[in-house]
């Protein structure tokens, strides 16, 4: 999947969401190891606290299909920069895969990526082995791999 699709797929879904208070639409489209996309869009609540994000949106319909493993998730936002996630979705993606390429794109369409190890360098994780170390000569894609790999049983697949 060429990233430029991801993104218009999140783009496509950030139509759908739900923010009668901020206004500030965001969408998200999340890639499995094995192809799926799910889309997600943040749904807000007057109770702010109880908002879900875009992010949490597209993981928890993918955890619902029996999907455990993530290779990217693009997002995008309403507003003319760039939308990054927040500390709650990034632990939330950390669960299921550590190394997921997060790709954000602006009003624009210009788009940056970034490793989820770039963004939370320090999950919280009851197993301390499940963080996803940086591997002397081995690329972010490698560790998304290898962990994938190295831990089925954990991930449901």
């Amino acid at each position: 999947m060429k990233t430029a699709d991801l993104v218009a797929l999140a783009r496509q879904a950030q139509e759908l969401a739900y923010a009668p208070y901020s206004q500030y639409r965001v969408g998200a489209a999340l890639l499995t190891t094995g192809g799926q996309i799910y889309t997600g869009a943040n749904i807000e609540n007057a109770s702010y606290g109880l908002t879900v994000c875009a992010e949490r949106t597209a993981v928890f319909k993918a955890v619902l299909a029996g999907e455990r493993n993530f290779q990217a998730i693009a997002l995008t936002g309403s507003e003319a920069g760039y939308t990054n996630p927040c500390g709650a979705c990034l632990q939330v993606l950390a669960e299921f895969s550590p190394a997921i390429k997060i790709i954000t794109a602006n009003g624009k369409n210009e788009i940056k990526e970034y490793y989820l190890s770039e963004m939370l360098p320090y999950v919280f994780s009851i197993d301390q082995d499940d963080w996803c170390s940086e591997a002397p000569g081995a690329s972010n894609e490698e560790q998304v791999l290898a962990f994938n790999q190295d831990n089925p049983s954990r991930r449901g697949k």
